[in-house]
Formats: C-alpha cells, structure tokens, sequence
C-alpha cells in the first residue's frame, strides 16, 4: 500500500479526482443557482391596445411581475422578438377590451404569446406567468378599484355594481404557444444532448490528432502536417455527424430537409469543436484535457439549452458568446422547432471556428519541430505523445 501511495502517477490520480471533484460541483452549483432566482433577469412585452382600462392594468401588472417589462413595442414588433428569443412571452391587450367587459353577453379576451422554442425552464415559467396574471386581473375587475374605474367613466354606481358583480366568467385567455415542440423530454432536450455528444467525440479526438501532428511535422514539415491536419478535420466533421443524427431521427424524425440542415450544421460544429479544443492540446498536449474538461461543463450552463443567457451568471453570460454549443443548440432549436436569428448564430459559430484556428496557426508556428526519430525510437513513444 504504501508503494502506491508513494507512486506520483497514483498520487497524480488522486490529485485529479480531487480536482475534477471541485470543479464540477463548484460549476454544477454557480450555474444552476441562476434557475430560478435570476428570473427576473427575462424581459417580458406588454402590448395595450386598450385606451381605456388597459393602462391601469399595465401599470398594475409592471408593479406585480417579476420581470423587466417593455410596453413600448407594436404587437407585430414584439411578435419579431419573441420568434427571435429576444423575449420569450408577449401579453396583449385587444382595443375592445374595456368595451366588452361592460356589454352585455360579450366577452373580453386577453391573448398570452409564448415561444415554446426556448429552455423548458423558461417555457413552463411564461405558462404560470399567464394564468398568474389572468387571474390577478380578474381579481383587479371584481374589485372595488375597477368599481371606481366604471364610475370614473361616467357610468351610474348601481350600474357598475352590477357590471362588476357580473363579470365572473368574462375574461377568455386565449394562450397562444409559438413554435410548439414534439411531446417527450427527449426531444426538448435534443439540441443540448445532440450538440454535446458531438462536442465530447470532438475534445477527445483533437486530443489524439495534436499527438499524431507533433509526430509528423517533424516528417512532411510544419505547415504541410498541418494543413493536412484540418483536411482530415474537415473530412472527418463531415461524416461523424452523419451517426448521431441517424439514432435521434430514427426515433422522432423530421423529414429530409431537417435531417440535411441538422448535418451541415453539426458538421460545421464538429470542425468547430475540434478547433476549439486543439487550443490547449496544442499549448500543454496531453495536460490539454484538464482544460478541456471544465470548460466542456462551463458550456453546459453556457449553451442556452437550461438557462438563457439572461439569466446566466455574469462568468457563463460571457463564456456563452466564444462557445461553440452555445451557437449550435440555438441553430438546432431552429431547425427542429423553429425561431428567428438563424444567420447571427451561424455566424457566431463561424467567427469562433475562425478565431480558434487563428490562434492554433499562431501556436503551432511558435511550437519546436521534433526531428524525425528512428524506428526504435519511434516504436517506444506513446501513441498520444
């Protein structure tokens, strides 16, 4: 026992079980103390059309809710916005509102928007959210407030009694969900679990493909290894995609056109990801990993598919704009549920890929080229070194 103990590779493993361990949790618990204490941090649209009450009531519901409102946009503007994720629950208000309240055998109505392709947390939230506030505004008109309210308007103080005393029943919600997703957990959560699974196979692969690179450099010369080094990346993103998406549509297709989306997407991601994660196999070679393992499970808080990026803590707020699932799990909410801003986060993804292979240019034209080693020597290196 005591010659293991003394061993530095078994006291390298304890090291980092220790490590990995505070990590972990220390990530596990900053990210997700944001859900759902940070939920104030959403903005939520109010749109009046109502020249009468409605006012009131908005100014009410901007004391009650927990939530940055905006009252100032059209409804067609705040539509744009909720398809963008810019917001992610629009309440409107319709012109006839007060006037329907006060007819006889009318009914007043009140319409909820509500993105479904968003994070469940927030989805199921902006729900609540409308029945909370339906029924803080019945409440509001059965209340002597809203008596006041009638009487203010001219109209007798028996008659508004009685209009107030028969307003039970004549408030409709009508909640109208956008972008609705396929029943089952799994397929909410699709974006997140596809995006990673290809992020996983890419961090491992780029830590074996910066081993074989430093081996041949020093044979067929830096920038010919390393051009071919991206042709195979290249190649490689292509292709490796193809077999995570076969299982997933196998179970809960989409049609040909979602499935061709869906590759190029994760194509561009992959090669992206390797990208990415060569940055510090390249600096620090095999010890890259102890980077590249934190930083996965940052951007599992960082790429949107638990937490939007408004409610994210100041650290994964930041790392969310440089992480490549980030861009992905919302170009994949897109295409298998739909959404708006499609070009912005394919272009975030490709000025990452693009930095990251700058800065690996940079890297690698700083790195010593080994001399080729003879086939002795050849044959007792690692594989990965």
């Amino acid at each position: 026992m005591k010659a293991f103990l003394k061993n530095k590779m078994i006291m390298s493993g304890v090291f980092m079980i220790v490590f990995y361990q505070i990590i972990m949790i220390g990530i596990f618990m900053s990210g997700y103390s944001a859900v759902p204490k940070n939920l104030p941090d959403l903005t939520v649209a109010i749109v009046n059309e109502d020249p009468q009450s409605g006012a009131k009531f908005v100014e009410q519901l901007k004391e009650q809710l927990p939530f940055h409102v905006v009252t100032d946009a059209s409804l067609d503007q705040a539509k744009q916005q909720l398809e963008d994720r810019e917001i992610p629950f629009i309440m409107h208000i319709p012109a006839d509102f007060t006037g329907k309240l006060s007819a006889q055998g009318e009914q007043a109505k009140l319409d909820f928007f509500i993105n479904e392709s968003n994070p469940a947390t927030v989805t199921s939230s902006m729900h609540s959210v409308a029945n909370q506030v339906s029924s803080s505004i019945i409440a509001q008109i059965q209340s002597q407030s809203f008596e006041g309210l009638l009487q203010g308007m001219k109209m007798p103080a028996d008659q508004s009694k009685q209009t107030v005393e028969s307003i039970m029943g004549k408030v409709e919600t009508n909640i109208v969900s956008t972008n609705p997703q396929p029943a089952g957990t799994h397929n909410q959560m699709a974006p997140m679990f596809l995006t990673m699974a290809s992020y996983v196979g890419a961090m491992i692969y780029s830590m074996m493909s910066i081993g074989t690179l430093n081996q041949l450099k020093g044979r067929l010369g830096k920038w010919r290894a390393f051009g071919a080094l991206q042709g195979v990346n290249a190649l490689l993103s292509l292709i490796a995609p193809l077999v995570g998406l076969a299982v997933y549509f196998s179970v809960h297709g989409y049609g040909a056109e979602a499935f061709l989306q869906m590759w190029m997407v994760h194509a561009l991601e992959m090669f992206v990801a390797i990208t990415f994660t060569s940055l510090f196999c390249l600096l620090l070679g095999q010890a890259g990993m102890i980077v590249n393992l934190p930083i996965l499970l940052t951007q599992t808080i960082a790429n949107g598919a638990v937490v939007p990026r408004e409610m994210m803590p100041a650290y994964f707020e930041w790392f969310s704009y440089i992480s490549p699932m980030y861009y992905t799990v919302h170009l994949d909410y897109n295409v298998l549920f739909g959404g708006g801003r499609t070009a912005e986060y394919l272009l975030g993804l490709g000025l990452v890929g693009l930095g990251a292979l700058i800065v690996n240019s940079v890297i690698h034209q700083f790195k010593a080229v080994r001399k080729p080693l003879d086939n002795a020597e050849t044959a007792g290196q690692p594989v990965f070194m």
